[in-house]
């Protein structure tokens, strides 16, 4: 059997498909369905979450589907008020912790927030980030993000299809629920995400969340063309599975992890026959031969993971119930509310790493330092009792007095005559990398030339 492509339509969608179907048949000659069809719209593949547990155990997705990229279109709502206008676009540095550059920034925009409920918004968008940070390893690696809001004005407050269906807001993003006929499935118009999310300095991940309470999100993983952003985590601000939601579509975004559950009694998905897995946290290998052939999550065999039991291959996994074995049987990437698990750790900080740097020059590289001159160094201090090893070298020799420093005075190094290279190394050492493709990343290095 050939692999089928990883998208899944929910029960509910292939019905609503089914019945707009039997609805165009049923027209006859003379009515609208007779005329030529609009041009198709252009469309996005999303993550639909997975249906919301009333007790236990939540799935952390439910396949994908195809929607259109400008959600149900329509224009941007008027904005009369001159205070609605004066806020709408407004840009607000949450969390600073150094320059976009150097670091991973992630924009927030807010969607169904009226202009005076804006406070509201912020204090939703911390709330959120909040979240985040309570799952490693965002944890550690917090002060390694920068946090920006735009604020979005709606004309109205809440979004689409919350409470009912048929309930409709006039928001600055176009939210939605009952996207593609999926009650939970929030969708966006991405244009409109984007008109927001360029007025930021730097978008390298974005956050949508709705002024809802009602339990919903999506994904939208590929990389923006326009923006390049990773991708798109929509979310409800007001339910806490939700935030749970945005969590494990980073793991997609960001450490570009395939999901870890599997369509039990779904035609198609039965059984994988296919190649080996791109992505690092599914396979075609058990564990033994995994180990044999030393590839994918092969260092981690055996170890306790934070999402419980130990990493092995647990079949079922990429949505097929056989053929593809996943490193452990419960991370975010599988059921909502768990750890990522430590090959998805690495993963995430891997992906962390993809856009900050650990080491920042406090003074140009471009300058020749002369004796007056102090060398310093930004490095972000990680959550905990580990922190990254800054070491300084003069001519390749290590000065092991400046061990940790973030300034080293030129005027102390006793110079010879003539130029001299001064290099500091920062190296992030954690116990959570093994693979050394990936620990090759996790380090930064700053060179000045100087002169006596």
């Amino acid at each position: 059997m050939r692999p089928r492509p990883p998208m899944r339509r929910s029960i509910a969608t292939a019905a609503l498909a089914g019945a707009t179907l039997l609805a165009t048949l049923a027209t006859g000659p003379g009515t609208a369905a007779a005329a030529d069809p609009p041009p198709p719209r252009p469309k996005v593949q999303v993550e639909i979450p997975g249906p919301e547990a009333a007790s236990g155990q939540t799935l952390a997705g439910s396949g994908h589907t195809l929607v259109p990229v400008n959600g149900r279109g329509g224009p941007a709502p008027h904005l009369s008020a001159p205070s609605a206008m004066a806020a709408d676009g407004r840009v607000t540095k949450v969390v600073d912790n150094g320059t976009t550059a150097d670091r991973l920034d992630i924009v927030i925009v807010g969607d169904g927030y009226t202009a005076d409920q804006l406070d509201r918004f912020h204090a939703d968008a911390k709330e959120k980030w909040g979240e985040i940070t309570g799952v490693e390893p965002y944890t550690t690696y917090q002060n390694l993000f920068n946090v920006w809001t735009v604020d979005a004005v709606s004309a109205q407050s809440g979004v689409s299809g919350d409470p009912a269906q048929g309930d409709v807001k006039n928001t600055a993003l176009g939210s939605y629920f009952w996207c593609d006929g999926v009650e939970r499935l929030l969708c966006v118009d991405q244009d409109k995400v984007d008109s927001y999310v360029a007025k930021a300095p730097q978008a390298d991940l974005v956050v949508v969340l709705a002024n809802s309470s009602k339990y919903g999100g999506a994904g939208y993983n590929e990389p923006s063309a326009k923006l390049g952003y990773e991708g798109i985590s929509t979310a409800s601000a007001g339910n806490a599975k939700s935030g749970q939601v945005a969590i494990h579509e980073t793991g997609h975004s960001l450490g570009k992890l395939a999901d870890e559950y599997f369509y039990p009694g779904t035609p198609g998905y039965e059984h994988y026959e296919g190649p080996e897995a791109d992505q690092s946290n599914i396979s075609i290998l058990t564990a033994d031969r995994m180990a044999a052939s030393r590839t994918k999550w092969y260092r981690w065999l055996g170890e306790v993971s934070p999402d419980g039991g130990t990493v092995g291959a647990y079949e079922g996994g990429g949505y097929y119930v056989t053929g593809l074995n996943r490193p452990t049987d419960g991370s975010i990437m599988r059921i909502l509310g768990k750890p990522f698990n430590l090959p998805g750790v690495e993963a995430m900080i891997a992906g962390f790493y993809r856009h900050a740097s650990i080491a920042t020059p406090g003074v140009s590289t471009s300058r020749t330092l002369r004796s007056y001159d102090v060398a310093r160094v930004t490095v972000p201090r990680l959550a905990g009792a580990r922190q990254l090893t800054v070491r300084w070298y003069l001519d390749g020799r290590e000065l092991r007095r400046y061990a940790g420093a973030g300034a080293v005075p030129v005027r102390g190094l006793g110079l010879g005559r003539g130029f001299h290279d001064l290099t500091v190394r920062v190296t992030d050492s954690t116990a959570s990398v093994r693979d050394p493709g990936v620990a090759a990343a996790l380090r930064a290095t700053l060179t000045w030339q100087t002169h006596r």
